[in-house]
C-alpha cells in the first residue's frame, strides 16, 4: 500500500464525476428520503449535509425546512453545488477531517458515502455527533461491499467482473473499508447516539441500470491506476466494460446501509 495515497479515489474533477453523481441520485436519493422523512425532518429544521455531492438532497432538504429552516451543505470540491442558488441553502467547501464544524447545532446531520473512504472516520463520527443539537438526528449511509458478492455458483447468470474485482483491491489500499456499511449500526450506538436503528438495500443490476452506470464511470475513471496497480488489464477493462452493455448481464450491488440514531436530549 503506497504511503502517499490520495484520501479519496473519486474526486469531483474528473470527467466521469457527473455520471457517478447521476448514478448515486438515481439508485438511492428515494432511499434517502424516506429514511431523512422518517426523522421528522421538516419546516424549521438546521440541517446539515456532508459530502453534497450534485446536491440533490441538499436541494431537497432546503424545500422541504422552508420557510424558516435552512440547510448547510458541505464537500470537499463544491463545483456541482456552486451553481445551486436557493435562499435558504448555503455551500462551504470543507474538508470534514481536517475543519471543525460548529458544535449543537442541528436538527439533522446527514452524510452519505463520506465515511466508508476516510482512515479518519472516528473523529469524524464524534464531530457530526457534536454537530447534533441535544435530540437531533444523525442519518449516515454507507456501503458494505463485502458481504453480498457476486457469486455465480449461488445464483447462476450473476457475473463477477474482474475489473470490479480490481476495483475492490484498489479502494482497500486507499482506506476503503468494505464492510463499514454493515458496522454503522454498532458505530453509533458506541457515539452514544439513542434510537438507533439501521436498514440495508440491495439492487439487481443490469445492462441498463444507474447502478452499471455507476460501476461503468468508476471503472473508466480509476483505470490507469487499476493497470498501474496490476489489478487489472487493459484488455480485462475494456471487456468488462463490453459485458455490462450485454442484456443477459446481471450482478448485485454493494449493500447500502442505512443507519440513523439522536443525540440524547440532556
Amino acid at each position: 500500500m503506497t504511503t502517499n495515497a490520495p484520501r479519496y479515489l473519486l474526486d469531483n474533477a474528473a470527467a466521469q464525476a457527473p455520471a457517478r453523481l447521476a448514478a448515486l441520485t438515481d439508485m438511492f436519493d428515494a432511499t434517502t428520503r424516506r429514511h431523512l422523512l422518517d426523522r421528522g425532518v421538516g419546516p424549521g429544521w438546521r440541517c446539515l449535509e456532508v459530502g453534497g455531492g450534485n446536491g440533490s438532497i441538499a436541494t431537497w432538504l432546503a424545500e422541504r425546512v422552508l420557510p424558516e429552516g435552512d440547510v448547510l451543505v458541505t464537500d470537499l470540491d463544491t463545483r456541482y453545488l456552486d451553481t445551486l442558488s436557493i435562499p435558504n441553502l448555503e455551500v462551504r467547501r470543507h474538508d470534514i477531517v481536517t475543519a471543525r464544524l460548529p458544535e449543537s447545532t442541528f436538527d439533522l446531520v446527514h452524510v452519505r458515502l463520506v465515511l466508508v473512504h476516510l482512515r479518519e472516520w472516528a473523529q469524524v463520527l464524534q464531530q457530526l455527533v457534536a454537530a447534533l443539537k441535544p435530540g437531533g438526528w444523525l442519518v449516515a449511509e454507507e456501503f458494505d461491499s463485502d458481504s453480498l458478492p457476486p457469486n455465480p455458483t449461488a445464483n447462476p447468470g450473476e457475473v463477477l467482473l474482474e475489473t470490479h474485482t480490481g476495483l475492490a483491491k484498489l479502494m482497500t489500499d486507499h482506506g476503503f473499508d468494505r464492510r463499514f456499511g454493515r458496522r454503522l449500526f454498532g458505530r453509533l450506538r458506541a457515539a452514544g447516539l439513542i434510537d438507533v436503528g439501521a436498514e440495508g438495500r440491495v439492487q439487481m443490476l443490469h445492462c441498463e441500470s444507474a447502478g452499471v452506470a455507476l460501476i461503468r464511470a468508476n471503472a473508466e475513471q480509476l483505470r490507469g491506476e487499476l493497470i498501474n496497480a496490476g489489478y487489472a488489464t487493459a484488455s480485462q477493462i475494456d471487456r468488462d466494460l463490453a459485458r455490462m452493455d450485454e442484456s443477459d448481464f446481471m450482478m448485485p450491488s454493494s449493500t447500502l446501509w442505512s443507519a440513523w440514531g439522536r443525540r440524547p436530549a440532556t
